[in-house]
This record gives structure tokens, C-alpha cells and sequence, in this order.
């Protein structure tokens, strides 16, 4: 069957075009996660700058519930991480090294990555930035799943958004759904990456 990642990295190319960097990080006892950097107009307004990070590297196994007595080579889910920020804005692309710890958590804790999860990096996610854990929200809108010959399941590309610790705090209490509900009312544009918290009162 043909290699994931070299799947994986030909649906991101046809999707985002071609990444203007890429980095790789290595952790012990891990397979290698790269970030690749996609740099991009807004089509509703061209002078609005965006930057995309995907990770390439979390799909090539399937994520193991960690109560399974063994681990399936094939089946289970499959994903990549894909951070969306406004460019210029600030020192994002120190974000790297967390998306890669992210991306490598299902290998080293063994957890299953879905829609609706809080990941924490326990530090900022770059250089000053308000944010120390995402939300994962649901897949299927900027690139779509990739699917994979039977018996593999497709590979999805989970968007992250980022998170105030006042809003992963409310969002453990609350829930997902309610945490949404709330950057909506208050037209919060997730992809600011020196936003300041939504209001919970």
C-alpha cells in the first residue's frame, strides 16, 4: 500500500500549494513529526495575510485507545493538526515545537486526538502569546479527509484553536459546544494570535 505521509503531504500540497518552510523534531521513542509552514492571502481580502502550520508525521500510525489489549498495525483513527493564525501579528512560527509534541502525544501517551479535546502544552504556544492549550474542533472543512485503502480509515486534518487558560478552565466546566457558542456571540476572530479571552461571565 502506498506510504500515508506521502499521501498525506500530496493532499496538502493540492490543497495549500506548495509550504514555504519545514521543520522536523525527533522525540525519543517517537516516530519523526514535521510542520510544515503555508503562507496565504485571504480571498475575501487580499492585504489580510495568514499563516497555516500542519503537522506531517501523526497519521503514519492509527491512534490506539489505550485500553486495547494490542494495537492494530491498520485500523483506527488517523489525523494531522492544522493551526490557522494571522500573519505578521507575532512570533508564531516558535509554535513548531509545541504542534510537534502535540502531534506526537497520541505515540507517546497514548491517547486518541478527537473533536471537542483540550491539548495542553503546559507554556505558550510562541514567544508572549495568551494561549497554553488548544481546542480541537471538527475536521472536514479546509482540507478534506483523505481516505485511505481499506482496512485503513481515512486520515482527517483537525483544525486547533487556541485557548486563554480562563477559556480551557470554563471549557472543562461548560464543554466544547458552550465554549464556541460564546467566540461566536462576542465575534471572536480565533485566528488572531494576540486575541484577549471572551468574556464568561
Amino acid at each position: 500500500m502506498p506510504d500515508v505521509l506521502a499521501l498525506v503531504d500530496a493532499r496538502l500540497r493540492t490543497v495549500l500549494g506548495e509550504p514555504d518552510a519545514r521543520a522536523a523534531v525527533t522525540f525519543l521513542g517517537t516516530d519523526r513529526i514535521e510542520v510544515l509552514r503555508f503562507a496565504a492571502a485571504e480571498a475575501a481580502d487580499p492585504d489580510a495575510r495568514y499563516v497555516r502550520y500542519v503537522t506531517l508525521g501523526m497519521s503514519a500510525r492509527p491512534m490506539t485507545d489505550p485500553t486495547a489489549v494490542l494495537a492494530d498495525p491498520d485500523r483506527g483513527p488517523r489525523a494531522e493538526l492544522v493551526l490557522t493564525v494571522r500573519g505578521q501579528r507575532a512570533d508564531t512560527d516558535r509554535v513548531l515545537r509545541p504542534l510537534a509534541v502535540l502531534a506526537a502525544s497520541p505515540q507517546v501517551e497514548g491517547v486518541v486526538v478527537a473533536p471537542g479535546a483540550s491539548l495542553d502544552t503546559g507554556a505558550p504556544l510562541w514567544p508572549g502569546a495568551p494561549f497554553t492549550s488548544v481546542l480541537v474542533a471538527e475536521p472536514g472543512g479546509l482540507v478534506p479527509d483523505l481516505e485511505l485503502d481499506p482496512p485503513r480509515d481515512p486520515v482527517v486534518f483537525l483544525p486547533l484553536l487556541p485557548m486563554t487558560p480562563n477559556e480551557a478552565a470554563w471549557k472543562r466546566v461548560h464543554g466544547a459546544g458552550a465554549l464556541h457558542e460564546r467566540w461566536l456571540a462576542h465575534g471572536t476572530d480565533l485566528r488572531d494570535p494576540l486575541r484577549a479571552g471572551v468574556p464568561l461571565d
